[in-house]
């Protein structure tokens, strides 16, 4: 009991809660995220924060131990409705105004927009527990003061690993439960790769046939090409068409991107965001976007034509290898493929990572019956693939 009873203490580290990044100490928050993931720089944040998404707002909070910033905090608030759950295919718009009213708004530490631990960046020498402790005042001030606009009904901090849960442990004496979730697809990428062609010299003959035929060969024989694109503003419309193409079909959707995002992203990230379109009689009819943050490449955001690739046209995994050959083209030592299509993903050398989010509801009640409930979720596993030779052990 004194144990819990001093974490609900004040933290002894000083707070600065802000709704825009420079309501805060820039220089400060540069100081901190300087060197760290771009999801956490000032130029990203604040290319978000202009586009005005329509049902995710921002926060932003600084930690501070005297004058030494310790660590920068990233929050989004979420409006979001039934209509938002579900495929949103055709017919769906009916019921459209008896969705809108069964509402929830949730303070996420983190990014929706993005896989991975973006919601705390730590200053290098930081003590991690005691800012996670710090981290969860945070998140009550917040809570707290959006009851003006509305209640937010359920806290999420995303996505954590087995090293974020154990680092953060002391969210589990504060009444938050660790929830798993289903697991983000990683390749990891040989140092001795420099070209595509080294990726599919390192697979079984079996797998790399099935590329080669299955997904090169078709699409060159439907007549699709893919390459960079050059010029994202002048292609902005086409890409948000297939963006939200895909968009409609999936099961969540906590937000959706409008088109103005797409060039931003391209401003923004500079030399380490690529987009490549795939073409077919000149049309474009997908695109994925690759991101180079550190040593890890994302394939961040895909789009496609559903009625080409209902016919039989292999786009979807055609953009896959292309963000791989970005990614060894980038220098980096891991793609985040993200937690969606874990089949065709692990025929490509993914493998599984454990990914945890802690979650907590304001009604104490409420949060004591949901508590058990969520170790009861069984997230959808991977299927387990080798296709390389070193993993068969097989000679190269």
């Amino acid at each position: 009991m004194s144990e819990r009873r001093d974490l609900r203490r004040r933290s002894p580290l000083h707070i600065a809660v802000a709704d825009r990044l420079y309501d805060l100490n820039v220089d400060r928050w540069r100081r901190v995220t300087q060197g760290h993931s771009l999801f956490h720089s000032a130029a990203y944040l604040r290319m978000l924060e202009h586009l005005q998404l329509e049902n995710i707002e921002p926060r932003y909070a600084l930690i501070s131990r005297d004058d030494e910033p310790v660590a920068a905090v990233c929050m989004q608030i979420a409006r979001m409705d039934l209509r938002q759950v579900g495929a949103g295919g055709d017919g769906a718009g009916k019921l459209d105004p008896l969705r809108a009213r069964v509402q929830q708004r949730l303070l996420v530490c983190g990014n929706l927009l993005a896989y991975g631990l973006h919601g705390v960046c730590f200053a290098g020498d930081a003590d991690r527990a005691s800012v996670w402790a710090a981290v969860t005042e945070v998140l009550y001030r917040v809570r707290r003061a959006e009851k003006i606009a509305g209640n937010t009904d359920l806290v999420l901090i995303k996505d954590l690993d087995a090293r974020g849960i154990e680092e953060s442990a002391v969210l589990g004496k504060l009444s938050y439960g660790c929830v798993p979730t289903e697991p983000n697809m990683v390749l990891a990428l040989d140092p001795s790769w420099r070209t595509h062609a080294d990726y599919l010299n390192g697979l079984t003959s079996k797998f790399r046939s099935d590329i080669k035929n299955r997904v090169y060969r078709k699409f060159a024989e439907a007549g699709g090409v893919v390459e960079v694109l050059g010029d994202v503003t002048a292609h902005a419309d086409e890409l948000h068409g297939l963006y939200l193409a895909v968009q409609a079909n999936a099961k969540l959707r906590p937000y959706t991107l409008p088109g103005a995002y797409w060039p931003g992203l391209a401003a923004t990230g500079g030399a380490d965001v690529v987009f490549h379109v795939a073409r077919v009689a000149g049309r474009i009819v997908g695109f994925i976007a690759s991101l180079r943050d550190g040593p890890t490449a994302y394939a961040y955001h895909i789009g496609f034509d559903r009625q080409a690739a209902d016919a039989g046209l292999p786009v979807y995994l055609r953009l896959l290898h292309a963000s791989v050959e970005q990614a060894i083209a980038f220098g980096c030592r891991e793609i985040s493929f993200g937690r969606t299509a874990l089949e065709p993903k692990a025929r490509l050398g993914c493998t599984p990572r454990d990914t945890y989010v802690w979650a907590r509801h304001r009604h104490p009640m409420i949060n004591q019956l949901v508590q058990p409930l969520l170790r009861l979720i069984d997230p959808a596993q991977a299927p387990d693939i080798s296709p390389f030779k070193a993993a068969r052990g097989e000679s190269a």
